[in-house]
């Protein structure tokens, strides 16, 4: 796969190299758990640069539609390191997280988000571009 994606939690990384998305062939889509490498790390964070771990896509630059019609894209690729239980190893999520997350079991992450791109809703941060 080899896409590079941001990290948005505090567990001390920086950027990840996908290495394997667990479910399916095509690649990971918003809620899909990866296998990533880090790339980038804080010096004295939780997780080290060439660690090999789990994380869940909660940005996506490619469109998804939702269920009422509109479509929700974003402006990068950004993820979230959970251990093999699906809980979260940071304590905090920065950024928008769309609330597709809760379809898909990851309510851990939404309570830790700082905000929640609902329906027909533009937050007016950089990151959170919503179509209808």
């Amino acid at each position: 796969m080899r896409t590079v994606l941001k990290v948005v939690d505090n567990s001390g990384a920086k950027k990840v190299m996908c290495i394997q998305a667990l479910k399916g062939k095509k690649g990971a889509r918003l809620g899909d758990t990866i296998v990533a490498s880090v790339k980038e790390a804080h010096p004295n964070g939780k997780v080290k640069k060439g660690k090999v771990v789990y994380g869940v896509v909660v940005r996506a630059a490619m469109q998804r539609g939702r269920c009422d019609g509109s479509e929700v894209k974003f402006d990068d690729n950004a993820v979230v390191f959970v251990d093999k239980q699906g809980q979260a190893i940071g304590t905090r999520v920065f950024g928008p997280i769309p609330h597709e997350l809760r379809k898909k079991k990851h309510v851990k992450i939404l309570t830790l988000a700082e905000h929640i791109a609902r329906r027909m809703e533009y937050s007016g941060l950089p990151s959170a571009g919503l179509l209808t």
